[in-house]
């Protein structure tokens, strides 16, 4: 009996993924929804991309809606978010051409495949920085203040962020 449970056990665990992958599928006759445009209009853009399940994307919007340094640090930012199971249409604007794409492609393309995933971009839809993962608010606020003031262009981010005390 034990050596059933057991042969059968990855199979149910693969079974279980496969539906996993099903659900992203997009859905048959969705309706019109209406295009996402990603484009910045201030100097500096950050992009989140988060998933339905995941709680640090719930944590990190949070953060977002109380911490006000986090609010003040995100006020020359124009902020963007995008939700991996999605299929709503987007338009962006990355490494100078204009993409029009899904939400679910668009973060695919952008490499963006574990949340939440960071991506700071400029006006011309050049990446500056993109982190994979939840940061904390005093962490992120000194990364805001890295791409805002141009400090990517001087030093990398490691570097900045131990200068500053902000790691």
């Amino acid at each position: 009996m034990r050596r059933l449970i057991l042969l059968l056990l990855p199979l149910i665990l693969l079974v279980g993924c496969e539906s996993r992958k099903a659900e992203v599928k997009a859905p048959a006759g969705e309706e019109k929804v209406e295009k996402k445009v990603l484009i910045p209009k201030k100097d500096y853009a950050l992009l989140i991309v988060e998933s339905k399940s995941c709680i640090y994307c719930k944590q990190l919007d949070k953060d977002i809606k109380t911490e006000k340094s986090l609010q003040e640090a995100l006020k020359d930012i124009d902020l963007f978010r995008i939700l991996y199971e999605s299929y709503s249409p987007v338009e962006a604007n990355f490494g100078g051409k204009l993409i029009e794409t899904s939400e679910n492609e668009l973060a695919k393309m952008l490499n963006a495949l574990s949340f939440p995933n960071l991506i700071f971009y400029d006006k011309q839809g050049n990446i500056i920085l993109q982190i994979p993962g939840y940061v904390y608010p005093s962490q992120l606020v000194c990364i805001i203040d890295f791409v805002k003031t141009g400090a990517y262009k001087e030093e990398d981010i490691n570097t900045y962020v131990k200068r500053r005390n902000c790691a």
